[in-house]
């Protein structure tokens, strides 16, 4: 299992995904100003319909909001505000989240063989992703959560392997999944401005 996770992390390399560019955090931190409203400043979302943004990876943050620009990945407001983003404004916004620093702990007495066995091998136990390319899940609503794996079952979202794990995922598991990653305890230790 986890190579084919590996083969298929190396593939999306291969499918034309940009590697991240390095970008200066303090000029992401004005960029950020027009983020906060949904996913506030230090990256913790404002609303349930938002994910945390705080302490994603770069390289993680730099391709959605280039797909979101492109019209590869389409979402109301988010391909709006990345349309109006230049590359560098991209690079640097994505800089500034990444500075963040993140931890998670499991709710007192949660058992870790309990978590999402399909999940866990990219977003950990405990939702903070081992790879660059796969988001923290830790502390996110499990609406965000529900939203994104159905649109993953459904088509409506693309992506080389959570489109293939969330077909073969019911409406059942998939909330299971949600509700697990939901309880985590998120802590965002925000950068220095």
């Amino acid at each position: 299992m986890r190579r084919a996770i590996l083969l298929g992390l190396g593939g999306l390399m291969l499918a034309g995904i940009a590697p991240a560019f390095s970008g200066d955090p303090a000029a992401g931190r004005k960029v950020a100003n027009m983020c906060r409203t949904c996913h506030g400043l230090d990256g913790v979302a404002k609303i349930p319909i938002a994910p945390h943004i705080g302490g994603e990876p770069s390289s993680y943050l730099q391709t959605q909001l280039f797909a979101f620009k492109s019209g590869a990945r389409r979402h109301e407001m988010m391909s709006v505000v990345a349309s109006g983003l230049s590359e560098q404004q991209i690079v640097d916004v994505s800089a500034w989240y990444a500075a963040h620093k993140v931890t998670a702990s499991l709710p007192a007495g949660a058992d870790p063989a309990g978590a999402p066995k399909g999940c866990t091998g990219c977003h950990g136990t405990d939702g903070i992703a081992l790879y660059d390319e796969a988001p923290n899940l830790a502390g996110e609503t499990n609406i965000y959560i529900d939203t994104q794996l159905k649109a993953f079952k459904r088509g409506k979202r693309t992506h080389a392997l959570m489109s293939g794990i969330a077909e073969g995922m019911s409406d059942e598991e998939i909330r299971a999944a949600a509700d697990w990653y939901a309880a985590v305890e998120l802590k965002v230790d925000a950068a220095k401005e």
